[in-house]
């Protein structure tokens, strides 16, 4: 980058670190979105809240189901991944 446009797009040195902190802050959560540990220990969590009633049995089941579902696209994306490798 050259002096003149260094100065020129000095203005916007702000709005490239936010997107840069944002890109990382996507890339943070897409990992935890999609870390298989973290869906079981939150598993492991909704049984501990059943066996001390903390939640209903509603409560816990539609988030097992959404835990689930995450493990399942896991799941079916990592498949989907190994199996494109193979071709």
């Amino acid at each position: 980058m050259g002096l003149i446009s260094g100065l020129l797009t000095l203005p916007l040195a702000p709005v490239h670190g936010v997107v840069w902190v944002a890109e990382r802050i996507q890339e943070q959560a897409e990992d935890e979105l999609y870390d298989e540990s973290a869906i079981r220990a939150g598993l492991l969590e909704l049984d501990a809240a059943r066996q001390t009633g903390e939640l209903d049995e509603q409560e816990i089941a539609e988030a097992e189901d959404a835990l689930i579902e995450r493990l399942m696209a896991i799941r079916g994306v990592a498949g989907e991944e190994s199996y494109g490798a193979v071709e």
